[in-house]
């Protein structure tokens, strides 16, 4: 036990005092990851146990970090991997279960259907504004699981529905979860240096002159994917208004209006442009782009529907085609549809009242919130100081997961669901995820051994040494800390200070590579094993998270370099002005 509360001080450069000698071994994990998903094609679950076991022997034989400290601190990112993050995906989804089990989640497909019968208009709608909203409201793969399965009961292939669900789920990232991002990257870097502009509403303002760019050529990609060139000549004029839509309402609203509020607005705009367009405006074909069978909604998630829900899309028939045109027959009632939107209404309104200033700041206190040091974790930053993320904050109350439980329990009601049936659903909610659960506390418990073992600082050394050419490089680190964690906060949290200190040494603009580092990393997103794993898991596909990946990799580089060269572009006269 002596071992266990052994203290351990960060040192970046262990391997012959060199930064670069080191960063050969810290970014081992790192391919490790990348190599077993990407080209051995190996389950999620199990390269991120792996990659979490090569992170742990890197820690403890070259970084010289003491075993009881390396598995203190595995412990501690596995935990928060459950808590908060699976916390509100479980519950989350949950909450989308309740609404399938009663039979409402095909009456709000249906509804869905009848605003446009083709699928690539519907993939705006669903994936980019619906998916944005819930983006909004509770993040961390919460959009990826509900809208994937929304697709696919839409008539899309899993595989491209699963592609599609992680491509839009990109420009409303960084202020997603009520802006937790931003304001995870005004609390890191406000310590790390004296610019007084390194506060949330700046840095929301800064990221809102980013992030739009994105949301501008998103809906064009997601057509693309869906129906190539074909599709992108026919329906550019839907994805055009929901694209600059959103990027004008994420620009104004966190700019003058409320970070956090920011995606809210955007989307909701957003899904208004787009209907109001196709009161005027109709594509010139609409293609069946089913295929035979893949309608067919995953195992478990439909299987609890009742009849009188209607014709379900696993309904056999010789095509899935057929299937679609009984379901957009069929009419609901006006309440029906109330009922089937209710569940949302219902999130929004609690988000709302628990993101209330007086509200919020009573939540953040105990009982209901209590802060703690991981016990037996002793680990010092290279300065001296113990680290801050060796204290785990527990809000259980104020929790978005919590939050989603008390919606899920509301809407049990609204849609006049049986507490046994309720109970039911949860419970099988947990088998449905049990692979993406190990996945995302593996994953995050990898993400805390590089922290706090010092192999990120190493990284971040290493690419600060690039001087002004980092610039350049900062969205790049941004979107390695989101493809490790899964988790914009999260890598804001680890390369937020870097990001500034970095600036401040290279003579660069703190506040422009703050927030670069933020939109950089959304589009590590799509990538992420812990999105993988959640997109994989939603379709049944659960093993075959490469494939997924393979398909979204591609896009996730490329849009990359775009938000590379518009930073660099803010960085020098050309776009300094975007600089607040």
């Amino acid at each position: 036990m002596a071992a266990m509360s052994d203290q351990f001080t960060i040192v970046t450069d262990p391997v012959a005092g060199s930064v670069a000698l080191s960063a050969i071994f810290a970014v081992l994990p790192l391919l490790t990851l990348f190599v077993l998903l990407g080209a051995v094609r190996m389950r999620a679950w199990l390269a991120g146990l792996i990659s979490l076991l090569v992170a742990l022997v890197v820690a403890v034989a070259i970084y010289s970090m003491p075993v009881g400290q390396a598995l203190l601190s595995a412990s501690e990112g596995a935990a928060f991997g459950f808590f908060p993050i699976l916390w509100i995906v479980i519950n989350a989804i949950w909450v989308y279960n309740l609404t399938v089990v009663s039979g409402h989640f095909d009456v709000l497909r249906r509804s869905m259907e009848r605003v446009s019968p083709d699928m690539r208009i519907q993939a705006i709608i669903v994936a980019f504004c619906f998916g944005a909203l819930l983006e909004a409201l509770a993040g961390f793969g919460t959009p990826v699981a509900v809208t994937v399965v929304m697709l696919m009961a839409l008539g899309f292939p899993p595989l491209r529905a699963a592609s599609v669900a992680l491509i839009a789920n990109t420009a409303p990232v960084a202020f997603g979860a009520l802006a937790t991002p931003i304001v995870t990257l005004g609390t890191v870097t406000s310590g790390a240096s004296d610019d007084a502009r390194l506060t949330t509403e700046t840095l929301g303002a800064m990221v809102g002159r980013q992030t739009p760019l994105l949301a501008v050529v998103v809906p064009l990609v997601l057509v693309a994917v869906i129906d190539g060139r074909r599709g992108v000549r026919q329906t550019w004029p839907a994805a055009l208004v929901a694209g600059v839509v959103f990027a004008a309402g994420q620009f104004l609203a966190s700019n003058f209006v409320s970070v956090p509020l920011t995606d809210i607005i955007a989307a909701l705009l957003a899904a208004a442009a787009v209907v109001l367009l196709l009161r005027f405006w109709r594509p010139a074909e609409t293609p069946d782009l089913r295929e035979p069978g893949a309608a067919a909604p995953p195992a478990g998630r439909l299987a609890d529907a009742p009849a009188a829900s209607g014709t379900r899309p696993s309904s056999p028939g010789p095509s899935s085609g057929g299937a679609a045109v009984a379901t957009s027959e069929r009419r609901d009632t006006g309440a029906e549809v109330a009922r089937a939107y209710a569940p949302y209404l219902i999130i929004i309104a609690i988000f709302s009242i628990a993101n209330i200033g007086a509200v919020k700041t009573a939540l953040a206190k105990e009982p209901w919130t209590v802060a703690f040091a991981w016990p037996g974790l002793h680990v010092l930053g290279s300065s001296g100081k113990p680290l801050s993320s060796t204290t785990f904050t527990l809000g259980w109350l104020p929790a978005a997961g919590t939050l989603m439980i008390l919606a899920g329990l509301l809407t049990a009601i609204v849609l006049r669901i049986r507490p046994g049936r309720a109970l039911k659903a949860y419970a099988g909610t947990y088998v449905e995820l049990r692979h993406a659960i190990v996945t995302v506390m593996a994953v995050l418990a990898l993400a805390y051994v590089l922290n706090q073992s010092g192999q990120t600082n190493t990284l971040g050394e290493f690419l600060a040494a690039a001087g002004g050419l980092f610039v350049f490089l900062s969205s790049i680190l941004g979107w390695i800390g989101v493809a490790v964690t899964g988790s914009d906060t999260s890598a804001n949290a680890l390369f937020g200070a870097l990001q500034v200190q970095t600036a401040e040494r290279a003579g660069l603009d703190p506040l422009l590579l703050a927030a670069a580092n933020s939109s950089g990393g959304v589009l590590g997103k799509m990538i992420s094993p812990q999105n993988l794993a959640i997109a994989a898991s939603a379709v049944g596909m659960a093993g075959r998270e490469g494939d997924i990946f393979r398909r979204v990799v591609g896009w996730s580089l490329l849009l990359l370099l775009v938000m590379c060269i518009l930073v660099t572009l803010q960085g020098t006269p050309v776009l300094s002005w975007m600089v607040p």
